[in-house]
């Protein structure tokens, strides 16, 4: 028996200023994951969190 997909789902933020930057101190890109409710949030997540490769708080997109 099969279970539906929860309201819950996991999403992974990815940093914007890293992503679009071509001159950094280090290879890579700052990503989290987190949970988001389905129902109460249709649109993608905009987070401002850390970034330990600019050392500073950006933004953080929801990526597919």
């Amino acid at each position: 028996m099969a279970k539906n997909k929860g309201v819950r789902i996991v999403v992974t933020l990815e940093c914007t200023e890293c992503r679009s930057s071509t001159e950094k101190r280090s290879q890579g890109v700052s990503r989290y994951t987190t949970e988001k409710n389905r129902r109460n949030t249709t649109e993608r997540l905009e987070l401002k969190k850390f970034c330990p490769h600019d050392n500073k708080m950006t933004i953080h997109k929801e990526i597919k």
